[in-house]
């Protein structure tokens, strides 16, 4: 019997701040004149995004002397460099990613926390050594020979790979207890290149964290449906590496982001698709779900048009990309949380995607499983 996952728990950040709210941080903050704010009202009109979290209060300010992360001047300089975005993240990701394994083991009746036997952790918005494995291996209790892998820098598909790596343990030893654990604190990395792809990549990423616990089936106690892990697929479009990217600068990680990514998912999609589909042994009309990474409204409508799907079913990206926004990995986690929540039916097959730098995409099919 294959592995599954059994639970998910998420959690974000005390400061949730309405999207119109970020809007009037950011035109304050390029200092863009009349026309110019219009042009970014629309992006943020059409974000199909209500709110966004964030550790950083400040996004919430009209006026930069209410700032406590930014200086308190009105072209927000001296901008913060890379060590202090990277200080905040230690000193508040480990708390927002415990809250998030906590919900998970919430769904357990016993101490799930001493049955843990691996830990995967995600993240590509920060990194420190000793580093958040320890953190969380302390704060939940975990047993200080759990063992530890963690997945950095991979952006919106990290989780994709976490929880393949956690298929391979549970299919290598059937008594493991792996718990997965992405956190991603985006909005630290608010950059002020005055372009059309900043404004855009600003209009969209947020904080949060989400914890999944994978188990064989077999050795699964707890109630209620599941999500079967079935097949995992891979690839990437060389030919469009250049339109997104990661990168370390000295105020912060820098995010490259073309209005093209959605055009090549566009273009791309339906044969990787149907690529995997052979390789699952599926047809896409035994597909009954879908969990698709929200990277944006626009990624979500391409997938739709090239896979010729109606918008009701990306319905779980939708919900997720109004209410939180694009939380990098954590965001696919997010996804399937609302779909194993909602009831599904027994044996019902679900095709995932998550898409990152590369271009890479990044599959998976899981299949409900209601005990």
């Amino acid at each position: 019997m294959g592995s599954c996952i059994s639970a998910i728990g998420t959690a974000n950040p005390q400061y949730c701040i309405p999207q119109l709210a970020i809007y009037r941080f950011m035109v304050n903050a390029f200092g863009l004149n009349a026309n110019n704010a219009l042009r970014l009202k629309k992006i943020y009109d059409h974000s199909g995004i209500d709110q966004r979290f964030s550790v950083v209060p400040d996004f919430a300010f009209d006026n930069p002397s209410q700032n406590t992360f930014f200086e308190k001047t009105a072209d927000l300089e001296p901008f913060p460099t890379t060590t202090q975005r990277l200080q905040l993240y230690q000193q508040t990701a480990i708390d927002i990613a415990a809250k998030a394994a906590k919900n998970c083991f919430s769904f357990f009746d016993q101490d799930i926390a001493k049955s843990v036997t691996h830990l995967i952790t995600v993240s590509c918005t920060g990194m420190h050594a000793p580093g958040i494995d320890i953190e969380l291996v302390e704060k939940l209790g975990l047993n200080r020979n759990t063992e530890r892998t963690c997945i950095n820098f991979m952006g919106c598909y990290g989780s994709i790979n976490a929880l393949k790596v956690a298929d391979y343990i549970c299919r290598a030893d059937n008594q493991a207890k792996v718990l997965v654990v992405s956190v991603e604190l985006c909005t630290l990395h608010f950059q002020k290149a005055d372009n059309m792809d900043n404004w855009v990549a600003n209009s969209l990423f947020s904080d949060g964290a989400a914890a999944v616990l994978v188990e064989t089936h077999s050795e699964r106690k707890i109630g209620g449906p599941c999500l079967m892990l079935e097949n995992f697929y891979s690839e990437f479009m060389p030919e469009a590496k250049d339109d997104m990217g990661w990168y370390v600068g000295n105020n912060g990680f820098e995010m490259k982001l073309t209005s093209k990514v959605s055009k090549q998912i566009k273009k791309h999609i339906k044969t990787l698709t149907d690529h995997f589909l052979v390789k699952a042994g599926l047809r896409f009309d035994e597909i009954g779900t879908f969990a698709i990474h929200p990277g944006g409204r626009s990624i979500l409508e391409a997938t739709e048009a090239a896979l010729s799907i109606p918008a009701e079913a990306n319905k779980f990206g939708y919900e997720t990309l109004r209410e939180y926004g694009n939380m990098s990995s954590a965001t696919i986690l997010f996804v399937l949380q609302k779909i194993l929540v909602s009831a599904p039916a027994d044996e019902t097959n679900i095709l995932s995607f998550a898409f990152g730098p590369g271009l890479t995409v990044e599959g998976m099919i899981l299949k409900v499983k209601v005990q």
